[in-house]
Formats: structure tokens, C-alpha cells, sequence
């Protein structure tokens, strides 16, 4: 019999790292893959990105609408409880025998939860890295512990889930998955990029991707310094959306301002992952907080300047310069970035998240791993502590 494998996307950026695994899973005669898109991949405002799903031809077995149209953090908090209640239908209906989950939006603690009820092994992609300044570190956490088969990107990380009582054999460095577009995608010229996207990359350019730090109660809070800094930023600027989460809408409205304001300046709803990754191998410098600057940027030795807390605490390549959310700090960096000194320091450098692979090795061991029992884990030898006078 085949393995039903359910694959579940909430947005174009876990979508962009679960392509190729998607794609590995999708030809293979031992798998029958069904994938669930929810959330953001449903919103006209950021794009309608399932059109992307259906037009890569991986089947679908449900679209669940659960993304409420609010900028608050009591919207994310009801949107975990609507795709719960959908997905229990899904799941329930459709009984996979594995589930498997990517990295740490919020919204993948509904699909955890219901696997959980159901008794559904779950699979988890990325475990075991941290970004201190969001609640996706405390999502990715539980992610981990809900899952019963890890795959990391890097070896600390993989040391880090085992540290976290997960068996080893359960543990497998597989690299990060967006990785292999950067080895297996065509990427487009600069010139189909000129074409498509209606730009000039002859001249400076940098591409910001800069998103709400949901630790804080004020998402936006590191918004103005970054604001305030690129005023003083020569060249072009490209904008990417933020993600959906509290405070996006505000961030959305300030750079639609800054926009309107400054020459030179475009913003782009949704750029699908090539277009994207091509776009990094024709830029100065990535500039925010996002984790593609932390981790996809170092295969093209692109400078990266990262901002404020949201990636506190996860590893970092070489080309990774970072700011706190001060105007003057992240000037300097960007000024940095853009000197042939530190560019040419980059030169021959290897990125610590992966060789490009991983999805092969994500495909071969869902498809193989043993199932029976796999629900049950071993509780881990407790470390010899000091007495406590």
C-alpha cells in the first residue's frame, strides 16, 4: 500500500520551502501526497499565492479559509481556532499516515493540534533553530515536541532537538529545503527580472523584506528607525510584503508612504520563490529581518543586514551583518554591505544551512521510516544535578 503523506502550507514563504520535498513526494509510486493550503494562501490581499499551488499541479485536498481579516494579535489567536475546526474535518476525513509540518508560523500549531487528537504521527522541517524575537520560536518549539520525526537544517540544530528529549534516530540533518531551488530552479536573467518586475538592476539596488516582531506588543516598533534610515539610502529599493501577522497591515501602509514619497522605490505583493531567489543573486544587500537573510543570502555571498530582534539567537553565515533598530546602526551596516571590501571578503564562503539536497533526503526517510509504534517516544536519561541545599 502507498503512504499518505499530507503536506501542510499556510503562506508563499513556507510554500517556496516545501516545493521540492513536494515535488520529490508527488513522484514517488510509494506515496499518495494530498496538501492542504489554509491561511494566507487564500487572502487577495496578499495575493491569492494558491493560484501557485494549483498552477505546479500538486494535489490538493482542501483550501481552508481561516485568515481573518484583522491587523491584532486576538485575529491570529482566533485564526489558530478556525483552521483547528477545519482541519479536524480534513484530517479526520482523509486519516494520512504522517503529517508533515514546516518551521514556525503560528498557524501550524492548528494542524499539530488536531494531529495530536487524532493520533496522527506528525514529520517537522526546520526544529530546533531560534529567532528570539517572534513567537515562532515558541511555535517551532512545540512543533518540535508535537512531532514524532525531525528534520534540521543545520547540526547544532539537530543537537539542539536531542537536547530537547527527542530521540536521536528520530533526528535527521536534512539541510533547509529552499536551498534546492537555488541548485535545481532556473533562475531568471537580470533581464527577464527587468522585464517582469519593471525595474533597473544596472543601478544600486537593495531589496528590504522586513516583517512585524510579534514578541513585542508593539509588532512595529523597530519600524521607524528602519524608516528613518533608508531616507538616507541612495539607489533603488525594493520592498516585499511582510507576513500576515499583528501589525503587518501598518507596516504595509508606512512603506506604501515611503514609497509615494521616494523616487526609485517599488513594493511587490507576492514574488514567487524563483523570481524572488533570482532577484538575490542581482541585488547589493538584503535588508530587514527576515530569515531568508539569514539563511538562503549566504549561497550567493549576498551581503545581509539584519535588523532589531526578530532573528535573535539563530545561527548566522559570514555575509550576515547585524543592526540594532537604530537609524545610524543600520546605515553603517548597509554602508558596509555595499563596499567591495566586505563583498570580497564573502568570496568561496559555504553556507552552514545546507548543500541544496534536502529534499531527497526529507523524501527517502518519510517514505520509509517505520510507523509502528512511532507514537510512543522513550523518555531521555536525566542529567546528574547538584543537590539543592
Amino acid at each position: 500500500m502507498r503512504r499518505r503523506i499530507a503536506v501542510v502550507t499556510t503562506s508563499r514563504a513556507d510554500y517556496s520551502h516545501l516545493y521540492w520535498p513536494l515535488h520529490e513526494l508527488a513522484h514517488r509510486s510509494d506515496v499518495e501526497l494530498g496538501v492542504i493550503a489554509l491561511g494566507a494562501h487564500l487572502s487577495p490581499e496578499f495575493g491569492n499565492t494558491i493560484r501557485e499551488i494549483e498552477k505546479d499541479g500538486f494535489p490538493l485536498i482542501a483550501k481552508i479559509e481561516c485568515l481573518l481579516s484583522s491587523d491584532s494579535d486576538v485575529g491570529m489567536a482566533k485564526t489558530i481556532g478556525l483552521a483547528t475546526l477545519s482541519l479536524a474535518d480534513t484530517l479526520g476525513a482523509w486519516r494520512p499516515d504522517l503529517l508533515l509540518l514546516i518551521a514556525d508560523r503560528y498557524e501550524m500549531l492548528a494542524p499539530a493540534s488536531v494531529a495530536l487528537a487524532l493520533r496522527l504521527p506528525i514529520a517537522h522541517i526546520e526544529g530546533g533553530e531560534i529567532s528570539q524575537g517572534a513567537i515562532d520560536d515558541s511555535v517551532r518549539n512545540a512543533l518540535t515536541k508535537l512531532a514524532h520525526v525531525h528534520f534540521t537544517s543545520t547540526e547544532t540544530a539537530r543537537r539542539r532537538v536531542i537536547a530537547m528529549g527527542e530521540e536521536p534516530w528520530r533526528v535527521h540533518r536534512a539541510g533547509a529545503p529552499s536551498l534546492d531551488h537555488l541548485r535545481r530552479s532556473k533562475m531568471h536573467t537580470r533581464e527577464e527580472l527587468e522585464q517582469r518586475l519593471s525595474i533597473d538592476l544596472l543601478q544600486p539596488t537593495i531589496l528590504v523584506a522586513f516583517h512585524p516582531a510579534t514578541i513585542f506588543r508593539d509588532t512595529t516598533q523597530e519600524a521607524e528607525e528602519l524608516f528613518a534610515a533608508l531616507t538616507a539610502v541612495y539607489g533603488q529599493i525594493l520592498f516585499v510584503y511582510p507576513n500576515a501577522d499583528a501589525g503587518s497591515r501598518l507596516l504595509i501602509q508606512r512603506t506604501e508612504a515611503f514609497a509615494a514619497a521616494r523616487p526609485k522605490t517599488k513594493i511587490f505583493v507576492n514574488l514567487d520563490a524563483i523570481t524572488y531567489w533570482s532577484l538575490l543573486r542581482h541585488v547589493d544587500a538584503l535588508v530587514g529581518n527576515s530569515s531568508s537573510g539569514i539563511m538562503e543570502t549566504a549561497s550567493y555571498a549576498l551581503p545581509s543586514v539584519n535588523i532589531g530582534i526578530r532573528q535573535q539567537g539563530r545561527e548566522r553565515n559570514l555575509n550576515v551583518l547585524d543592526a540594532p533598530a537604530e537609524s545610524h546602526a543600520i546605515l553603517a551596516a548597509i554602508k558596509q554591505a555595499r563596499s567591495s571590501k566586505f563583498r570580497d571578503s564573502l568570496a568561496g564562503m559555504i553556507n552552514l544551512y545546507g548543500d541544496g539536497h534536502a529534499a531527497e533526503r526529507i523524501a527517502e526517510i518519510l517514505a520509509t521510516v517505520a510507523l509502528a509504534d512511532i507514537l510512543i517516544k522513550q523518555p531521555t536519561s536525566l542529567p546528574q544535578l547538584p543537590e539543592i541545599a
